[in-house]
């Protein structure tokens, strides 16, 4: 029996079947626990069920990116998750002043 809480991100390994697996979802409405297995599967949980699980915390594999096919190169910008171009220097960078000079409108 677990007494493990089900926390998003974190990794578990079920001690019965050995699997290695994330928390992806949490709905407390449902009480339900939604888990991705490293193979990529992905599993509901019930509360009863989850508490009836041997669980011990995991550390995330070191190549956890393995079975959803994601090299290191689609993974350069993944923390703010936007791509710019090498020559990218904002996008108002290329607009030309109403008044180029400054010059007072009269």
């Amino acid at each position: 029996m677990t007494n493990q809480p089900a926390v998003v991100g974190n990794w578990y390994q079920e001690a019965l079947s050995d699997k290695l697996f994330e928390i992806v979802a949490v709905d407390e409405e449902t009480e339900s626990i939604q888990v991705q297995f490293y193979d990529g599967e992905i599993e509901e949980f019930d509360q009863d069920t989850w508490e009836s699980l041997i669980l011990f915390t995991a550390a995330p594999p070191e190549d956890w990116r393995g079975p959803f096919e994601i090299s290191s190169e689609d993974d350069s910008n993944f923390d703010d998750g936007i791509q710019y171009p090498e020559n990218w220097s904002g996008p108002l960078s290329n607009m030309e002043p109403d008044n180029p000079a400054n010059f007072e409108e009269v």
